[in-house]
């Protein structure tokens, strides 16, 4: 059974930091490979961050060298931590996973290749 639960969203102002949490079902976290996207007000859904395969992880280009995702084992967690947030990084982020076979480069980002997602949690940066 596929369940994510996400957390840590919140109000920062430009520059702050704040971590999210995904928590899994033990099966999800096993099987699956997962990752971080988010959805602005009138825009797309977009990936942030997300597992190649490999042990790799592919950050969207906004966000590379500020966010880094992380896994924690004994937890069944995924984690995205945020620094420098910019008023460009307020949305609705969600945790979501798929089927583990390998997707190179950007493609881990793609919205399309995902078929499990959290409800999600909102990010607001102010300036």
């Amino acid at each position: 059974q596929v369940q994510l639960v996400e957390s840590g969203g919140g109000s920062v102002q430009a520059g702050g930091s704040l971590r999210l949490s995904c928590a899994a079902s033990r099966y999800t976290y096993n099987n699956y490979y997962m990752g971080w996207f988010r959805q602005a007000p009138g825009e797309e859904r977009e990936g942030v961050a997300a597992e190649e395969g490999h042990g790799i992880t592919n950050y969207a280009r906004s966000v590379e060298g500020r966010f880094t995702m992380s896994r924690d084992n004994a937890k069944n967690t995924l984690y995205l931590q945020m620094n420098s947030l910019n008023s460009e990084d307020t949305a609705m982020y969600y945790c979501a996973a798929r089927p583990p076979w390998g997707l190179p480069g950007i493609q881990a980002l793609g919205v399309e290749h995902y078929n499990y997602w959290g409800q999600g949690t909102q990010v607001t940066v102010s300036s």
